[in-house]
């Protein structure tokens, strides 16, 4: 089977099929991970991978695509100078200066 570069070899119907619960699961954990921080107590002050979960939200919600990209480039680290110094601490995930 041979299909065009950049496209599924599933129809969109397929790809629901075989993708729709795990996705819907997913959202599921992210809306209850956002829930649970809004009942959480302690310091209520906007932190940044936070922020950026919330932007990469609205960027999933686009309808223009490469959606996948862009948020991995929101979450990159943009410098390209190497750091003076390790913090010690492990990898964050998302750098803390997030672009949407």
């Amino acid at each position: 089977m041979s299909t065009p570069a950049g496209t599924p070899p599933l129809d969109r119907k397929a790809l629901i099929d075989l993708g729709f619960i795990e996705a819907r699961a997913k959202v599921l954990d992210i809306a209850a991970f956002l829930d649970r921080l809004d009942r959480a107590g302690g310091d209520a002050t906007p932190d940044f991978r936070v922020e950026a979960i919330r932007a990469a939200l609205r960027i999933a919600l686009e309808t223009s695509p490469a959606r996948a990209e862009r948020i991995l480039k929101s979450w990159s680290d943009p410098t390209t100078e190497p750091a003076a110094r390790a913090d010690g601490k492990a990898a964050r995930g998302v750098h803390p200066t997030p672009k949407t």
